[in-house]
């Protein structure tokens, strides 16, 4: 409980266009578990993506979901505090797809995309958890989910070329 001299911490504004893509639209405000409901948030996205046309577009799009992440997410921090606010999924959403990368068109790969990145986000195995330290601002928040993606896409491209040599 915080004491009597303390303000509580305020609910970001979801008018500032910097909050509301940070925040993917409001899913970071989600109560429990933001980053898993952004990452669950993004397979259906990923799915239209490639479906529409194939893993390059779906690279591309993952990129620009982080380049578009990097200055909202430390106009986000700026205004609203915190290193990492728990608010703040759009790391997760470009980490997710860029796993998503690496898995073939099909519900299961996608399901194991999801389990492997989420498990790689949070566990933060190195170096994820030596850039989660040292980056800081939005290229920190940014970056540590997209070298977990690059674990979890790994191990979903390996499993992939073991199914479908």
């Amino acid at each position: 409980m915080p004491s009597s001299n303390e303000e509580p911490p305020k609910r970001p504004s979801l008018r500032h266009p910097a909050s509301l893509i940070a925040t993917w639209f409001g899913v970071g405000l989600l109560p429990k578990f933001p980053g898993t409901w952004a990452s669950l948030v993004a397979l259906p996205l990923a799915w239209v993506i490639r479906d529409a046309s194939d893993q390059w577009i779906l690279f591309a799009a993952a990129c620009l979901v982080f380049a578009v992440g990097l200055p909202c997410t430390d106009t986000y921090i700026r205004e609203n505090g915190g290193d990492d606010p728990g608010p703040v999924v759009i790391d997760e959403v470009a980490g997710q797809w860029m796993t998503l990368v690496a898995a073939p068109l099909n519900v299961y790969f996608y399901a194991l995309a999801f389990i492997l990145f989420r498990i790689a986000d949070i566990w933060k195995p190195w170096p994820v958890s030596l850039v989660d330290r040292r980056a800081k601002g939005g290229m920190g928040v940014m970056l540590d989910d997209f070298v977990a993606a690059i674990y979890a896409g790994g191990v979903v491209y390996a499993v992939a070329f073991w199914v479908y040599p």
